[in-house]
Formats: structure tokens, sequence, C-alpha cells
């Protein structure tokens, strides 16, 4: 690959995981919008994300597999696929969902975001990957960012044991979702960042929708009309399109890089939390927002 294609290849996906990171934000604005305007809790929003989900994955990994050059999965590639797809977006969903409950938008997405320094650290410690100085600075960058920004958010907000309770899930949803940025980093380049992406989110969705009657009695099809398009709107605008948009990402730039870049998604929440959801602005949101947006910068740059 010539060195203007290798720019542009990386280029298009620092683009494409930023929009991923952008599409991704608008999940915890519908769970927010749709728990403050209905009474629906959190296993059936999941459920319903999922289900409206699971045809486009489905369509997607019956396309990936009859192209002439598709090659078949191994045992273990089946298993790795499994998990993976699971840990990312079925424990990671569930605890954030539950932590949605208790928090703002724009506390979850700070939260939650301390995963691209796990996704380094687990690199660097399982994997042996070097990282270089370029990324340690934007990372540093990117962090004191967030760290301004979630003290400005945080000082407005009561610290209750419920805060506590949704700040612990969603941090350990971070942790969780860290591991499948890592292990997608691992398998997407000799499965296909397509064929992964479709399997691994049906497989999530398939496990999903088995807790919701194993879990839940109630039925799905007689909720309120909201829920339904809340649930439709995160299924596609904040599940299947920013998905194919963060693994292609993943493909090009590299987990590590993907994760840095995707620290956007704070930014993104908490300017759509203000028009949707009337939760303020604050000066240090801005100062840390300046700061993620040079961090993101930096390492478009490198």
């Amino acid at each position: 690959m010539s060195q203007n294609k290798s720019y542009s290849y990386f280029i298009t996906g620092v683009i494409l995981s930023l929009l991923g990171a952008i599409c991704f934000s608008t999940k915890a604005i519908f769970v927010k919008l749709a728990y403050r305007e209905t009474d629906v809790d959190a296993v059936t929003l999941l459920a319903l994300r999922m289900i409206f989900s699971l045809p486009f994955f489905a369509v997607s990994a019956w396309w990936a597999t009859s192209k002439s050059s598709n090659v078949k999965f191994t045992a273990k590639q089946w298993v790795a696929v499994a998990l993976i797809g699971c840990l990312g977006y079925y424990i990671s969903s569930l605890l954030d969902f539950i932590g949605l409950q208790y928090v703002t938008a724009g506390i979850e997405r700070l939260i939650l975001f301390v995963y691209p320094t796990m996704v380094l650290l687990m690199s660097a410690l399982i994997f042996k990957v070097n990282i270089n100085r370029a990324q340690w600075i934007a990372l540093v960058i990117t962090y004191v960012g967030l760290l301004v920004a979630f003290w400005g958010e945080v000082s407005f907000v009561g610290k209750s044991t419920q805060f506590y309770l949704g700040a612990g899930s969603i941090f350990i949803c971070a942790i969780t979702y860290a591991m499948y940025i890592v292990g997608s980093g691992k398998i997407i380049p000799s499965v296909g960042a397509t064929k992964f992406n479709s399997y691994a989110m049906s497989f999530a969705a398939l496990a999903v929708i088995i807790h919701f009657f194993i879990a839940n009695d109630n039925s799905l099809l007689s909720l309120d009309f909201e829920i339904y398009v809340y649930s439709f709107l995160m299924a596609i605008i904040g599940t299947v399109i920013p998905s194919y948009l963060v693994t292609q990402g993943i493909n090009r730039v590299g987990s590590d890089n993907a994760a840095i870049i995707g620290s956007v998604g704070p930014v993104s929440t908490i300017v759509q939390a203000y028009f949707f959801l009337n939760e303020p602005i604050h000066m240090m949101q801005m100062s840390g927002t300046a700061l993620i947006l040079t961090g993101i910068l930096i390492i478009s740059r490198k």
C-alpha cells in the first residue's frame, strides 16, 4: 500500500470512528427519554433494542457468508465471536441501561469513557502491544479533558446511594466494553469487520432476548407506543449504523487508536442531552470538550 493510500485509509478510519462514536452517543439520549416518558424497565428496553436490530445483523451475516471470498469460521473463531459479542453488547449494554436509571446521560458517557485507558493497558499487558509516545500524549490530554468535564457535571448532581449504584454499574460496563474492543481488534483482521460485527451482534441480541424471557413475565406486545419508537430509533441510529462504523474504524486504525478517537462520545452526549433532555452545559464541560478534541486531533495527525 502506497504512502498516500495508507494515509487515506487511516484518515477514513478516523472519520468512521468519529461518526460511530457520535451515533453511539444517541443511545443514552433515547434511553433517558424512554425512562422519563414511560415506566419501561432496563431489561425490556434492551430486549426491544436488540429485537429491532437483529434482522439487520442477521441479513448482513447471511450476505457476508454468501460472498465468494468468504472463509468459514473455525470452531475457536465461532466461540470467540460469540463471547466477544455477548461481552460487548449484552453484558455491557445491560450494565449501562441499569446505570442510566440513576445518573444523567452526560455523566453516563463520561464514566463510560474511561475505557480507552483500559484498552491501551490491556493491549500492552496481554498482547504486548507497544504504546507509542503520541498515543500516550493524546490519552493524557483526552482524560484530563474528561476529568474536567466530569468534575463540572458531578458538582451539580446529588450524590445519593442510587447515584453511586448507577455510576458503579457504568464503570463496570466500561471495563467489559474495553475487553470487547481489545478482543474485536484481534479477531477482526482474520475474519473481516462486517462478518465479525454481524455475527457478534446477532449472538448478543439472542442472549438479550433469552435473558428477557427468563427474567421477565411482561409481554413485549402491549407496551406504550413511545417505548417502541425510542427502541427502534435506538436500534437503528444508536446500534446498527454505529456498530458497523466502529468495526470498520477499528479495522483501519486499530483498537487502541479507535478507543481514543471515540472519546468524542461524551462531548456528543452532553450536547445532545442539553437539547433533548434539558441537562445543563457548564463552563467546565466546555473546557473538557476542548481538551478531548485536542487529543483526537493529535492522534489523527499521527
